[in-house]
């Protein structure tokens, strides 16, 4: 799935997205609306990863869509 089908279906995708990292907030996940880069400092944020480990993390994820 790219990042165009992942933000199109953002409220179906939005689910497993909590389930992989539950600690971020529904208004979070929300605000990102599907946008890599904001889902990306989100994941960064709250577990403080390192940019390149979040966006693997990200990347990772997206490729069990």
């Amino acid at each position: 799935m790219n990042w165009d089908q992942i933000e199109g279906s953002w409220m179906q995708v939005k689910g497993k997205a909590r389930e992989k990292w539950g600690e971020l907030t529904d208004d979070e996940l929300d605000k990102a609306k599907g946008q890599r880069e904001q889902l990306v400092g989100l994941v960064q944020k709250r577990y403080g990863d390192t940019k390149e480990a979040a966006e693997k993390t990200v990347d990772e994820w997206t490729k069990t869509l």
